[in-house]
């Protein structure tokens, strides 16, 4: 029989630590802190869930209040304490969850969550870009081994940087904490050109400095004294993830992100780091994010698969009004703007 029993978050570390389990920092005490400085999000909760006697899954959620209702998320949870779940045992889990927390708090939409089988519990998510492929870059050994383990574009690329490209790489995080204001225009120009709006700079703000230099790092290319590139890099125990990125237009023809990126793998190795995660790329489950592949995917050899995030509705007649909205407004806006999809 599967149980959920709320927790802590500094509880649900300790389990972590006790299985051997290591939490992504979307699950700890330092994410939950900064979440809590983010209007319409709050730290809600963490639960250890057994399967009989035996801890199977840890999870924490932050609640998001927005257009009037509001719904749980947990970036990476649950985290299975024996690595891939199977159908039966997930499906399992996510019962026993959704129950506990309508039992607890009822006014909860859904749960966002990573899943990794879809069942009739799950619903594909009503906003947000979920995938189920990533780009992890082995960092250990050396500058060398790195290169050597890229595909032979991704070597090739990285050599014409270190030959051409005039940029020099630092870390710069104390500098950015300081002010952002130099890194946020070039995310401004990366908007304009690729075609997103940027979060606001208090949002970049706010992340370095609560997650704090342990678990967030600025990595920069400069030229002539001026920053052309950088990443937002999180670090927790022996993986970074590469959260944020962004590039001058000219840079482009420098290969400065080459050089960035390739830099960034040497230095966290140098750290002590072992893997270093890009994100998500295209698949069949998201083929918007097509057009990142060929830029992460020349660096390493191997693409993981992970679960993606999928919505568990826990208020299922009220979730199935929403999905009918978004239909109907998709609906108007192929009728209205056919051209542009």
């Amino acid at each position: 029989m599967t149980s959920v029993e709320f927790a802590t978050i500094q509880d649900a570390q300790r389990e972590a630590h006790d299985h051997g389990v290591a939490l992504p920092l979307e699950q700890t005490d330092a994410w939950m802190e900064y979440q809590n400085t983010i209007p319409g999000r709050r730290y809600w909760g963490s639960a250890v869930i057994r399967d009989g006697d035996e801890v199977v899954a840890l999870i924490s959620l932050v609640e998001f209040t927005t257009h009037g209702y509001r719904f749980l998320r947990s970036w990476h949870g649950p985290v299975w304490v024996s690595g891939t779940p199977s159908r039966a045992l997930e499906e399992s889990v996510l019962a026993a969850l959704s129950s506990a927390i309508r039992h607890r708090d009822g006014s909860q939409l859904f749960l966002r969550c990573a899943v990794w089988f879809e069942s009739p519990l799950t619903h594909s998510t009503l906003s947000s870009v979920p995938y189920d492929h990533t780009v992890i870059i082995d960092v250990t050994g050396g500058d060398d081994a790195i290169l050597a383990r890229m595909k032979r574009r991704g070597r090739r690329d990285v050599r014409k940087s270190l030959r051409e490209c005039p940029a020099t790489c630092a870390d710069e995080t104390t500098r950015a904490i300081g002010s952002f204001a130099d890194y946020y225009d070039i995310m401004v120009e990366t908007g304009a050109r690729d075609g997103f709006a940027p979060a606001p700079i208090e949002d970049y703000e706010t992340m370095l400095r609560t997650l704090g230099e342990d678990h967030c790092r600025v990595f920069a290319a400069r030229h002539d004294g001026k920053v052309i590139a950088w990443s937002i890099v999180t670090v927790n125990g022996t993986r970074a993830v590469r959260y944020y990125a962004a590039m001058r237009t000219d840079a482009m023809r420098m290969h400065a992100t080459d050089r960035l990126l390739y830099w960034e793998c040497c230095e966290l190795g140098r750290r002590g780091l072992r893997d270093y995660d890009l994100m998500g790329i295209g698949s069949d489950f998201s083929p918007t994010l097509n057009g990142l592949n060929e830029f992460k995917t020349k660096f390493t050899e191997d693409v993981a698969e992970i679960a993606p995030d999928r919505d568990v509705p826990l208020r299922r007649g009220l979730y199935r009004g929403l999905t009918a909205v978004k239909a109907a407004r998709s609906r108007l806006r192929h009728r209205t703007h056919p051209a542009s999809d």
